[in-house]
């Protein structure tokens, strides 16, 4: 059981390592996750008393040499930063409009150079009522 621990602890150096290396600082990570849960915060539609809606596709734009930086480990990043905004919407009961994605993709212009958030519902949800089959 202590080299199952070990390994564990290994993992977790080496992707906090990689968030790291990809933010540069736990400053800048911190803008991130910040920036994630205030675009979900700012997002959210109260339907009613207990539900309250928010989208469930969010988008970490990047610019291209540190998207090409962190290659292969953008899953990890995604992933981290997945759990972090789905622990944020437990906390405060938002319901997701379907699966919960982060995405992290390259984009060309990054306003303020570092990163930009976007946030959407998921392409087949829309805001229409459904229409009653024919009889």
């Amino acid at each position: 059981m202590g080299t199952l621990k070990g390994w564990e602890r290994a993992i977790e150096r080496a992707e906090q390592a990689l968030v790291e290396k990809l933010f540069g600082s736990d400053a800048v990570e911190a803008d991130v996750v910040e920036a994630l849960l205030r675009t979900c915060d700012e997002q959210a539609v109260v339907c009613s008393s207990q539900r309250t809606v928010v989208p469930n596709v969010y988008t970490v734009e990047l610019p291209s040499p540190v998207y090409a930086e962190i290659g292969p480990h953008r899953t990890v990043v995604a992933q981290e930063l997945t759990d972090r905004l789905a622990r944020h919407g437990e906390r405060k009961s938002y319901e997701w409009a379907g699966p919960l994605t982060v995405r992290i993709v390259a984009a060309e212009d990054v306003p303020n150079g570092r990163y930009q958030v976007r946030c959407a519902p998921m392409a087949h949800i829309t805001s229409a009522p459904l229409s009653a089959p024919n009889a």
